[in-house]
Parts: structure tokens; sequence; C-alpha cells
């Protein structure tokens, strides 16, 4: 019996010893960084380049007495305009309808009922320019050929992916002179990367809102697209030693 009970005690001295000797352990992994000396810091990159595209929004608006007459009306002259885009060479795949509304119009009286005095009819098309050097011209014959509305106009690029790459590059080389600075600065030497992580990049301008135009018989739009800015954000984490 008393051999049973030492065998037990020995047997349980080494069970709780193993667990000591595991929690003591040393830790490796994600602990083993933070108890190294790490930097981490942000920088950013920007590249400015000419647009080679333009978006553009214009419409038609038409009011009659009657609902059919303001459609019929509308999609004569909407038809005019479509025409007018191809004649441009503006693709069919870059035109596309981004609204149509009919809405009755009243005549509001004092302490009388609203009075009838007709409909209103809307038809808004959205149209990418795949070349910026025309697109006064394509404004120019929109106008001419029926459209009284301009409601905004942005420009962007194509293919983005160059001028990403090239805020990338002028932004990784901002960040490792910031790193070189800061551990110069505090006596210390950079190890490795840890982690590198982006954020921003290309993003299409919004339209910017243009007045409404009435019918012109002769027009010279004069269209300057400027510059973009491409920007992209980094973050690093970087581990360093003594010097």
């Amino acid at each position: 019996m008393k051999t049973l009970i030492r065998a037990a005690a020995l047997a349980a001295m080494l069970s709780a010893g193993a667990l000591s000797a595991h929690a003591q352990a040393p830790s490796t992994g994600a602990d083993a960084m933070f108890r190294a000396t790490t930097l981490s810091l942000s920088a950013y990159g920007e590249t400015r380049i000419a647009p080679d595209m333009a978006t553009i929004n214009v419409g038609v608006t038409t009011q009659a007495t009657t609902a059919v007459e303001a459609m019929q009306q509308n999609a004569t002259r909407m038809s005019q305009v479509m025409s007018a885009l191809t004649r441009q060479g503006i693709a069919a795949r870059d035109i596309q309808t981004s609204s149509l509304n009919l809405s009755p119009q009243y005549d509001y009286r004092e302490n009388q009922p609203p009075l009838l005095r007709g409909y209103q009819a809307q038809n808004q098309l959205t149209i990418r320019v795949m070349d910026v050097s025309k697109l006064g011209v394509a404004i120019d014959a929109v106008v001419s050929a029926g459209s009284n509305q301009i409601n905004g106009i942005s420009f962007g690029l194509k293919d983005p992916r160059a001028a990403e790459d090239a805020a990338r590059r002028e932004a990784v080389q901002a960040l490792r002179a910031k790193v070189d600075l800061y551990a110069t600065a505090t006596g210390h030497r950079v190890l490795r990367l840890v982690n590198l992580s982006e954020g921003g990049g290309y993003s299409p301008p919004q339209p910017v809102p243009m007045l409404a135009m009435a019918r012109a018989e002769k027009a010279d739009t004069s269209i300057s697209g400027g510059e973009l800015s491409v920007r992209i954000d980094v973050n690093g984490v970087y581990e360093l030693a003594p010097r």
C-alpha cells in the first residue's frame, strides 16, 4: 500500500514539474516581435499625370401639354443627340442612359387646387470620351443637336496601373529614407522589414457640376483637363538593433 502511495505522489510531482517547465518555456512567433525593438512609420508617394479620358453627363428636357407629346419630343431630340455622338466617333459602348423621368407640371394658385399645365420629360446620358482632345467638339455637337443640359464632367485614366506603380516606388523610397533617419538618430541599425501595408490608389474624380445650357446655334467650347493626382500610402514595421 505504501508503495502505491509513493508511486502516485511521484507521478504527481513529475506532472507538476512538466507543467511548470512548459509555462516558463520561451515563446516564439508573434510574441518575439514584441520583445524586439521595432519602428512603425508611414509615407506616401504621389504621381501627377494628364488625363486621357473624360466622362460627361448630358440631357434633354422637353415640356408639352400631354405626357405622350413630352416623351415623343424628347425621344426625337435625344435621337439627334445620339446621332451627333456617333458622328463624333463615340462608340455605342461608351454611351449609357443614366436616367429617364416623366413628371406632371402644376401651376399653384392661392386657395385653389393645383392646375395641371403639362408634363416634363427628362432623359440623361453618361458619355465616356476616350480622346480628351475631342471633348470640346463633342459637347458642342450634342448641344447643337438638341441637348439643353450638361450636368457634370470629370477626367480620368484608361489604365491607372503605371501611375500607381510609380507612386508605389516613390512611397517605398520615402518610407525607407524615413526609417534610416530614425534608426540613425536613435543609435540603431535596420535589421529587416517586418510588415508592409498599402492604402490609397487611383480613384476616378466625381463629376464637377455645370450649369444647364440652352441650345446654342454656334459654340466653341474649350476644355482643359489639367492633371490628375495618383497617391499611394504605405505603412511599414521594421526591426532594429543597436549599432
